[in-house]
C-alpha cells in the first residue's frame, strides 16, 4: 500500500457513504474544511448534511461521535455548541486526499520485496484467529496461504508490533515475520495469485461506468450546484476504497489492459470540474447558519500539480 501516515493517527470512521452519518460528515470536512481557525456551527452541519438526506437527530449524532473521535473539538460553552476542526485532524485530512488525488498517477518504485508473516494458533484460539486476520487485512496484508500472509514493501515494524500486542496472550500462538522475495513472481503460484485482481478490474471498469455520464454531463457545464456536491462526493467515497484497497502492484504483475488508469481520469475530471460547483452548494446552504461559510468552505484540486493537491478558494491553509 502507498497511503500516507506521516501525522498522529485519528479514528476516522470508516463505514459506506449513505450508512454512516459521521462517515459522510468526516468526508464532507475533509473535502471543504482545512483551517482549525474556523468557527462551524451546529446548525450549519445539519444544513449540510440535510443535502444527503440525513436527520437533524442523525447529524446531531454524528458531530457527538467525531468529537468522541477527536475529528472535531467544541470551541468554549456555547449554545448552540460550536465546533472545529483539530489541527491532528487537520494533517490527516490533507495527508489522505494527498494520497487519494495522487494514487495511480505514477508507477510504484519496485524493488521485488515483500513482508511475509506466518502464524500458528491453537484451536482453542479461535477468537484470536479471527482478529489476527482482520488487523493484517488493516495493515494491507492478503493471505497467499491460510496462515501465511503478505503484502509488498520492506516495512514489517507494524505488523511486528500489531502481532505482539495480539498473540503474546495466546498461549501456544508463534509467529513469524520475514522479508522475501518470490523466484517465480509472475508465475501462477507467485504473489500475484493472491489478491483478487480480477475483481478489482471489474470494479474499476463499474466505477467508469458509473460516472461517465456525470463526467459527459460536467464537461457539458450541465450540472447544477446541488447534483455537484452529492455526485462528488459520491465519486471520491468510491474511489478512496481504491486507494485503500489496492496493493498497487508493478504491471508486470497486473493482468493487461489494466483499467484503472482509465478510472483515474474519469475521477480526476468529475472531482475537478465539480469542485467550485459543490464548494458554492455547500456555502449557499450553510451560509443561513454561518455567515462567514464562504471565508471558510473551500474543495481540494488536483490539475494544478498533481503531484501536490491542495485546497482551491477559501483560506490560506492554517492549522
Amino acid at each position: 500500500m502507498t497511503a500516507e501516515q506521516p501525522v498522529p493517527d485519528v479514528r476516522t470512521p470508516r463505514a459506506p457513504l449513505g450508512s454512516s452519518p459521521q462517515h459522510l460528515l468526516a468526508t464532507l470536512l475533509g473535502e471543504y474544511l482545512d483551517s482549525a481557525d474556523a468557527d462551524l456551527p451546529s446548525a450549519a452541519v445539519i444544513a449540510m448534511l440535510r443535502e444527503f438526506g440525513v436527520t437533524e437527530p442523525s447529524a446531531r449524532a454524528a458531530l457527538s461521535r467525531l468529537v468522541k473521535r477527536g475529528l472535531i473539538a467544541t470551541r468554549g460553552d456555547t449554545r448552540p455548541p460550536v465546533y472545529h476542526l483539530t489541527p491532528t485532524a487537520i494533517a490527516r485530512h490533507r495527508s489522505r486526499m494527498r494520497h487519494f488525488l495522487t494514487f495511480g498517477a505514477q508507477p510504484p518504485p519496485w524493488t521485488g520485496d515483500w513482508v511475509l508473516v506466518s502464524y500458528s494458533i491453537p484451536s482453542a484460539g479461535q477468537a484470536a484467529r479471527h482478529v489476527v486476520r482482520r488487523a493484517l487485512a488493516g495493515l494491507g496484508f492478503v493471505g497467499l496461504y491460510d496462515s501465511v500472509w503478505i503484502r509488498p514493501g520492506v516495512d514489517a515494524a507494524p505488523v511486528r508490533a500489531e502481532l505482539a500486542a495480539l498473540l503474546h496472550p495466546v498461549v501456544g500462538a508463534r509467529w513469524s515475520v520475514l522479508h522475501a522475495r518470490f523466484d517465480e513472481e509472475a508465475g501462477p503460484h507467485g504473489p500475484a495469485a493472491a489478491y483478487d485482481l480480477a475483481g478489482l478490474a471489474a470494479g474499476y471498469a463499474a466505477f467508469v461506468a458509473r460516472f461517465a455520464p456525470l463526467r459527459a454531463a460536467a464537461r457539458r457545464g450541465t450540472v447544477d450546484p446541488a447534483t455537484a456536491l452529492v455526485a462528488r462526493t459520491s465519486a471520491m467515497d468510491f474511489w478512496r476504497r481504491f486507494a485503500d484497497t489496492d496493493p498497487d502492484l508493478p504491471a508486470h504483475l497486473l493482468p493487461q489492459p489494466w483499467p484503472r488508469g482509465q478510472a483515474r481520469e474519469t475521477f480526476l475530471d468529475v472531482h475537478s470540474r465539480l469542485g467550485a460547483l459543490a464548494r458554492s452548494r455547500l456555502i449557499e446552504v450553510t451560509a443561513p447558519h454561518w455567515p462567514d461559510a464562504a471565508r471558510w468552505i473551500t474543495h481540494f484540486d488536483a490539475p494544478g500539480d498533481p503531484d501536490r493537491p491542495g485546497p482551491a478558494g477559501g483560506p490560506r491553509r492554517t492549522c
